[in-house]
C-alpha cells in the first residue's frame, strides 16, 4: 500500500501563522476535500505536499516511487510553444512517442508520397504496438474532448485564462500518479465537463486531494474533509454534508466544554480570593492549575466567525433595466442578437452557458463598458449598480487595507439605520484587527477578492453585477453572500457555472449557447439539468428514481392512465408552442412595459405547466406497454 504521510508540518507568512506542527496520512483511494477561509492556507499546503514550496519544518514522507500530479490554482505554462508539446510534456516514453507518432499521421495522411515519410510512420507505429500505446491515446483524446481542449497546436500565448485551466487539467489528468491535486478544477468548466469530471475521478485508482469551491461536486467527489483552521488541521470523515453535520456537533461540543471549564474557573477564582498559601505540594499544585486555567478562559477565542453583510441600499423604483432588440458583438463573435428582456426590481437572474458564449461581455454591456452594435439598454433612474467583476480592478499593493475602504467613507449604515465603522466592517469580514494596517500586497488572493467584495457593498447597490464570484471566494464567504443575496431587496444578474450557488442565488436563467443564442428558463439550474438530461433522452429517467421505476415496471396503467398517456405528448408540444409565441409576443413588445409584464407572467405559468407535463410524461412512460 502507497500512503503519503505528513508530520509535524508548520508554514508562516508573514506574522501569520498559516499551520503549526500538523499530522496527517493519505492513504491508497483516499478522496480528500480541503477546505477553510481564504488565507487560512490551503494552497500552501497543497504546495507543501508536493515539495513545490516545502514547509518551513516538519517533513513529508512517501515510498520513493510515489508520483504526484498537481493541478495549481493558476498555471504559468507561456515556456510551452503549443498546447500540444503542453500535454505530452510529461517524463513517460509513451507520452512522447503518441506525440511523435500523431505529427507523423498528420504529415503522411496530407502527403502519403513524401520521402521518408512512411518508413517514420512504420516505425512509430511499432513503437505504439510495443508500448500498447494505442488505449494511453484513446484516453488522452477521451479527457481532451470532455474538456474541450480542441487547440492542440494553439500557441500557449494565444489562449484565454479558461482555455490555460482546461488545458492544464488535462495534462494533469493524463500523469500517472499515486496523489492527483486539484486546486480549483472546476473553475471555467461547462456543466457537462463537470458532471464528466465527477464519473472520471471516482474511478481513479490514485488517491485526491482537492481545493473546491462547489459543494455539490465535494458532496459527490469526497469520503474524507479536512478543514485547515487557525493553523489547525481537523479531520472528517464523509463528503461534504457529513462534514457539515459533524461540525455542528463538534461546536456544540465545544460549547459545553466551554462552559464546563468556565463554571470550575469560578469555582477556583473564589477560592483563590480566599487567600491560599502554597505551603503544601498540593496546594501549589492547585494554584499553578488555577493559572493555566486562567489563561485558558481569557485566550483571545479562534472561532469561525460567520460574515454578516447588513449594509443598507439605495431605493429602487419600478424601471431597472430594459433591454431591447440588442444585438453585442465582439470582435467576429456575436453574444447577443436582437435580444430583448425586462429586468425588474426583485428579479434574480442567473447567466451561465458555454465558456466563450459572451457571458461576461454580456455584464460589461449593461454596466456601460463595452459598445453595443444595434438595440437598446435602458437603465432605469433609480438604479445604481455595483459590478463585482471577474478581472478584479487595480488594487494599489503598497496601500493599506483600512485606507483603500476609507476612500469610499469612514463609516456605512447598517439595515437597521445604525452607524458601522470601517473596522467593524472588515472585522465582520474575517479580517482581525491586526491585518487593518497591513499592506494589501501581503493579502492572499482569495483576501483580496473578499476586499473587493466589501469595496463594493459599501457604495450600497441596488443592483448587483457578480461574474463569476465563486472563483475566488471560500465557502464561507460564499454561505453568508447567498444569504445576504436571499435578502437583498435589489436585482442580481450573476454569471456563473457553480451550480450551488445558481440554485441558492436565482429563479431565472438565461443560457447562452453560443452565436447569439439565448435561451430564456424559468426556474433552478438544477430543474433546468435535470429537464436537458430527459428531454435529450427523451427522456431518461434520473438515476435517483431507478430503484422506484424498477417496481413500477411491474405494473399496467390503469384505463384513466392510459388515455392520459395517448394525450401529453401533444399537450407538451402544445405548451412548447405557446412557450415560444409568448416569447415572441414580448420581442415584439419590447417597449411597451405593462405588456411586457404581463407577458412575463404567463410565460412563467406555460414554464411551469410545462415541467409539471414532463414530470408526468416520465411517470406515465415508466410502466410496461
Amino acid at each position: 500500500m502507497k500512503i503519503l504521510k505528513g508530520k509535524q508540518l508548520t508554514k508562516t507568512y508573514g506574522e501569520k501563522k498559516l499551520f503549526k506542527s500538523i499530522d496527517f496520512v493519505i492513504n491508497e483511494r483516499d478522496r480528500i476535500g480541503l477546505i477553510g477561509t481564504n488565507g487560512s492556507g490551503k494552497t500552501n499546503l497543497l504546495n507543501a505536499i508536493s515539495n513545490i514550496d516545502p514547509a518551513d519544518s516538519g517533513q513529508i514522507e512517501t515510498p520513493n516511487d510515489y508520483r504526484i500530479a498537481y493541478l495549481k490554482q493558476s498555471e504559468e505554462i507561456s515556456q510551452f510553444k503549443t498546447v500540444r508539446d503542453f500535454i505530452y510534456s510529461g517524463d513517460l516514453r509513451v507520452f512522447q512517442v503518441i506525440k511523435r507518432y500523431e505529427e507523423i499521421l498528420e504529415k503522411y495522411t496530407a502527403d502519403p508520397t513524401a520521402d521518408g515519410l512512411f518508413e517514420k510512420f512504420s516505425k512509430l507505429e511499432n513503437e505504439m504496438n510495443q508500448l500498447d500505446a494505442w488505449n494511453t491515446e484513446s484516453n488522452i483524446k477521451t479527457i481532451l474532448t470532455q474538456l474541450h481542449v480542441d487547440m492542440l497546436d494553439s500557441n500557449i500565448n494565444e489562449l484565454s485564462g479558461g482555455q490555460v485551466k482546461r488545458v492544464a487539467l488535462a495534462q494533469a489528468l493524463l500523469e500517472p500518479a499515486d496523489l492527483l491535486i486539484l486546486d480549483e478544477p472546476t473553475n471555467h468548466l461547462d456543466f457537462d465537463s463537470i458532471e464528466w469530471l465527477e464519473k472520471y475521478l471516482a474511478d481513479y485508482k490514485g488517491s485526491l486531494l482537492l481545493v473546491t469551491h462547489d459543494r455539490y461536486f465535494l458532496d459527490r467527489v469526497t469520503n474524507r474533509i479536512w478543514e485547515l483552521s487557525f493553523g489547525e488541521l481537523i479531520e472528517y470523515e464523509g463528503n461534504y454534508q457529513k462534514y457539515v453535520e459533524q461540525k455542528a456537533l463538534r461546536e456544540q461540543q465545544n460549547e459545553a466544554s466551554k462552559q464546563k471549564e468556565y463554571k470550575l474557573y469560578k469555582q477556583e477564582l473564589e477560592w483563590m480570593k480566599r487567600g491560599p498559601q502554597a505551603r503544601g505540594t498540593k496546594q501549589q499544585a492547585r494554584i499553578n492549575n488555577f493559572e493555566k486555567l486562567d489563561q485558558s478562559v481569557h485566550a483571545p477565542k479562534e472561532v469561525e466567525q460567520n460574515i454578516e453583510i447588513g449594509l443598507t441600499q439605495q431605493r429602487l423604483g419600478k424601471k431597472v433595466i430594459e433591454i431591447n432588440q440588442l444585438s453585442l458583438m465582439v470582435g467576429k463573435h456575436q453574444i447577443t442578437n436582437n435580444f430583448s428582456k425586462l429586468i425588474q426590481a426583485g428579479d434574480r437572474i442567473g447567466i451561465t452557458g458555454a465558456n466563450g458564449a459572451g457571458k461576461s461581455s454580456f455584464l460589461n454591456a449593461i454596466a456601460g463598458l463595452l459598445p453595443i452594435q444595434s438595440g437598446t439598454i435602458d437603465i432605469g433612474e433609480t438604479v445604481k449598480i455595483g459590478y463585482y467583476t471577474q478581472k478584479m480592478e487595480p488594487i494599489p499593493e503598497d496601500k493599506r487595507v483600512i485606507n483603500y475602504l476609507k476612500e469610499i467613507g469612514q463609516e456605512v449604515t447598517n439595515k437597521d439605520g445604525e452607524k458601522v465603522s470601517v473596522t467593524s466592517l472588515l472585522e465582520q469580514f474575517l479580517f482581525p484587527s491586526f491585518m487593518h494596517g497591513s499592506l494589501i500586497k501581503k493579502l492572499s488572493g482569495g483576501e483580496k477578492r473578499r476586499l473587493y467584495l466589501i469595496k463594493i457593498l459599501m457604495e450600497q447597490p441596488n443592483v448587483l453585477l457578480l461574474d463569476e464570484p465563486t472563483n475566488d471566494l471560500d465557502i464561507a464567504t460564499l454561505t453568508v453572500l447567498e444569504g445576504y443575496l436571499n435578502s437583498f431587496k435589489g436585482t442580481i444578474i450573476t454569471v456563473s457555472h457553480d451550480r450551488y450557488f445558481l440554485d441558492k442565488v436565482s429563479d431565472q436563467l438565461l443560457i447562452f449557447d453560443g452565436d447569439g443564442q439565448i435561451e430564456q428558463f424559468t426556474g433552478s439550474i438544477s430543474d433546468y439539468l435535470n429537464r436537458q438530461s430527459t428531454t435529450t433522452t427523451k427522456p431518461k429517467s434520473p438515476e435517483k428514481n431507478n430503484v422506484k421505476i424498477e417496481q413500477i415496471k411491474k405494473k399496467k396503467r390503469t384505463y384513466s392512465e392510459e388515455k392520459e398517456w395517448q394525450t401529453i405528448e401533444s399537450e407538451i408540444d402544445q405548451l412548447e408552442r405557446q412557450s415560444t409565441h409568448v416569447s415572441n409576443q414580448m420581442n415584439e413588445n419590447s417597449a411597451d412595459y405593462g405588456k411586457l409584464s404581463e407577458l412575463q407572467k404567463e410565460l412563467n405559468d406555460i414554464s411551469a405547466q410545462l415541467e409539471e407535463k414532463m414530470e408526468r410524461w416520465e411517470y406515465l412512460e415508466s410502466f410496461e406497454e
